[in-house]
């Protein structure tokens, strides 16, 4: 396969062969093989395949959400060749037995993928460590909320053995002691509590109000407890889904790792009339100022990667009452496109789209052959047209749970996307196409 004068993300103008399943060269005017797929990148960019650390494709315990079939055709939509389930499925991934029956079913994935094992109070650590974990996480720090929720104390052994195992750490930060109980029905007085007018008192039900009860102060002071740990036991930290300022530069200053979400890049509190209960995640969307703030520390390099958490629920599901409906929003296949749409809107440079979303995790999770366009490098390439904007729509993407928070918005979405050097989805004819499930993983 040879892509012909594609633009790079740093503006050069290239061509790229791929022999097998790696970049072969990058140069000038190379020469096509015999049999080689042209691929014609005059005016179009070639990206790195993004690598998602933080996708929920439900399998074991919950496939009729998502699974990996669907799952990883909904990453190759979107750019994504890589991505790195998380735990909390059914069983959870905390022994052995779990993660070889979650990577049964990854057999069936497009994409290449990691699987993180995961910390409970029976978790099995000799067990777990024994198989070729992505990395440990993700460990809800003192979110007793959460399925995965563990105190202080097991976060500090968990994070112990990870140092001694030489595993970097995932860690969902965010304290509930420092949750607004007033805010929820049947609640403590004051905060930002109080009689709604409907005669539930004590308590809210608007679908602002899982912001309010989840607060940022929460996250803040979780991330600044969890670099501590993390810095004593000499470990690599990653704070998962920061959704507030505070805890970007409170990872920043600690000395871990941090990613964002597009949800919580694009969306603020403002759009949750909107949205409903539909907008509800862990952690919450935040106010309009600390949304643009986060922003911020994306275009200026304090965050260094951007995660998707993608967490799909059925409509039904989603469609209760703030209480009931579970957290979580779909994402992998909307990622690349809505921060290629905010570069050609001049908001972010495309190198820093690259390196956020492939260079970055690739470095700091140890995939040596992932995240540039290189020769030695798995062949995991993306052709998007920067002048190719278009309507994001729930009902044209592919994920099980067919619905956006992100509907009417503009997404640049790839026409290419290839997994070492396997088409694992084209876009170029009348029809799209996706290949075959040649998903490795990537500790193997």
């Amino acid at each position: 396969m040879l892509f012909r004068e594609a633009t790079l993300a740093d503006g050069r103008v290239r061509d790229v062969r791929v022999d097998g399943e790696e970049i072969a060269a990058v140069g000038a005017d190379l020469d096509a093989a015999a049999g080689d797929d042209v691929v014609d990148c005059a005016g179009k960019h070639l990206l790195p395949g993004a690598v998602d650390v933080h996708v929920h494709f439900r399998q074991p315990g919950y496939g009729h959400k998502e699974d990996w079939g669907t799952g990883s055709r909904s990453a190759a939509a979107g750019g994504v060749t890589t991505v790195v389930d998380q735990p909390n499925t059914s069983p959870p991934t905390v022994d052995g037995a779990a993660f070889d029956e979650k990577e049964s079913y990854a057999d069936a994935s497009l994409v290449d993928y990691g699987i993180n094992g995961g910390v409970t109070a029976d978790w099995d650590p000799s067990s777990l460590f024994a198989r070729p974990l992505f990395a440990l996480g993700e460990v809800f720090l003192a979110d007793s909320t959460g399925d995965m929720g563990i105190d202080a104390d097991l976060f500090a052994d968990a994070v112990a053995r990870a140092a001694d195992a030489d595993v970097p750490v995932t860690v969902h930060a965010e304290d509930a002691d420092l949750f607004d109980d007033s805010v929820k029905p049947g609640g403590s007085s004051g905060g930002d509590g109080g009689d709604n007018g409907d005669g539930n008192d004590g308590g809210r039900t608007d679908a602002d109000a899982w912001s309010a009860y989840r607060t940022a102060e929460a996250e803040a002071a979780a991330v600044k407890r969890a670099v501590q740990v993390g810095a004593d036991a000499d470990v690599a930290l990653h704070i998962a889904h920061t959704s507030t300022p505070e805890g970007v530069d409170a990872a920043a200053a600690g000395g871990a790792t941090c990613e964002v979400t597009p949800h919580h890049l694009f969306l603020s509190r403002d759009d949750l009339p909107a949205l409903g209960t539909f907008g509800r995640m862990n952690p919450p969307l935040r106010s309009e100022e600390r949304r643009e703030a986060v922003l911020e520390r994306l275009r200026d390099g304090t965050v260094d990667v951007v995660a998707t958490d993608h967490a799909p629920h059925t409509r039904e599901e989603k469609d209760a009452g703030i209480w009931e409906a579970p957290s979580g929003v779909p994402g992998v296949e909307t990622m690349l496109p809505l921060l290629l749409s905010a570069v050609r809107d001049g908001d972010l440079t495309l190198e820093r789209v690259r390196d956020v979303t492939a260079a970055n995790p690739a470095a700091i999770f140890g995939l040596p052959r992932k995240g540039r366009v290189a020769a030695g490098r798995d062949a995991d390439l993306v052709v998007v047209d920067l002048d190719a904007a278009r309507e994001i729509r729930g009902d044209d993407l592919h994920s099980k749970c067919g619905w956006t928070p992100f509907e009417g918005f503009d997404g640049v979405f790839p026409e290419l996307t290839v997994v070492r050097g396997h088409v694992a989805y084209d876009a170029r004819g009348d029809d799209e196409t996706f290949g075959d499930a040649v998903g490795e993983n990537v500790r193997r």
